[in-house]
């Protein structure tokens, strides 16, 4: 059976960007996820009407480690938004950069999470507080370490050259999600960091 090729002819490229099924499956997972971290931020501003200023702990979670993990999550995702503008430009180099960059200072929000929660004089069954706090709190570090794994994903994909200006829609995706992870942390920060300071 011979075969034919078509010179100069490339492949098709599929759902690319925005319109890809991956795009719009992120953005139900983003949905139906950010409906989940609604209804928890509701249970603690709900208690917190109910049982006044007497619900809060005596130590509230510090702030020298919720605006350092602030920070370091809003420079990741400038990092994953310089990975993708890169990969769009052609540049392998940036793509991979952004990316490890990315995920290095994911590494580091667990990492000052994991002290916090040492550090802590309340526990998951201490108070109702405690409950809410430590539920809201290891919800979104499950999806940003669901994040890690999505940009340690990307890294070796980048690294085996699977992305190229045209192809490069997971990229797209993860830095959406990523986004995502950035957004839920300022709401929780604004709850369980500002909110009770500002009476």
């Amino acid at each position: 059976m011979a075969e034919t090729a078509l010179p100069g002819v490339a492949l098709p490229v599929g759902a690319v960007e925005r319109r890809g099924v991956g795009w719009w499956g992120v953005l139900t997972v983003i949905a139906t996820e950010g409906a989940l971290f609604v209804y928890l931020l509701f249970s603690y501003y709900y208690y917190d009407v109910q049982f006044g200023a007497g619900w809060l702990p005596t130590d509230l979670p510090p702030l020298k480690y919720g605006i350092p993990n602030l920070v370091i999550l809003v420079i990741s995702n400038l990092a994953a938004w310089f990975a993708l503008r890169g990969v769009r430009r052609g540049r392998q180099l940036e793509l991979l950069a952004g990316l490890g960059v990315a995920f290095i200072l994911g590494l580091g929000f667990v990492a000052l999470q994991a002290l916090e929660w040492a550090g802590a004089r309340f526990t998951l069954r201490s108070s109702t507080y405690g409950s809410i706090y430590y539920l809201i709190g290891g919800f979104h570090l499950a999806h940003l370490v669901a994040g890690l794994l999505m940009l340690l994903a990307l890294i070796l994909w980048s690294a085996l050259g699977y992305f190229d200006r045209v192809r490069h829609a997971p990229v797209l995706i993860v830095t959406a999600y990523w986004n995502f992870v950035l957004a839920v942390f300022v709401a929780v920060f604004f709850t369980f960091y500002v909110t009770p300071r500002i009476g």
